[in-house]
């Protein structure tokens, strides 16, 4: 945990916050007395997505994987 004084504090601002959000616990003090502590927010744990909510939505071509080798081949060829 790091201890830092009110003017390093105005003085380096977005450090202090870049290192909070990245999981330090920094004290801020006055006069060398702890007054304020700068945590990172506990972030919303994320539940995993459902597969498939897009079923039905939209369809694909048969040929997607072939679809404009062609074009893609000679892309690649000319640069063109």
């Amino acid at each position: 945990m790091q201890i830092i004084n009110m003017q390093e504090a105005r003085k380096h601002f977005s450090r202090f916050v870049d290192q909070a959000a990245s999981g330090e616990e920094i004290l801020i003090a006055r006069s060398g007395r702890p007054i304020a502590r700068l945590v990172p927010l506990a972030l919303p744990e994320k539940t995993p997505r459902k597969l498939g909510i897009g079923q039905g939505r939209f369809t694909m071509p048969e040929n997607f994987s072939t679809l404009h080798n062609d074009e893609i081949q000679h892309m690649f060829e000319t640069g063109k």
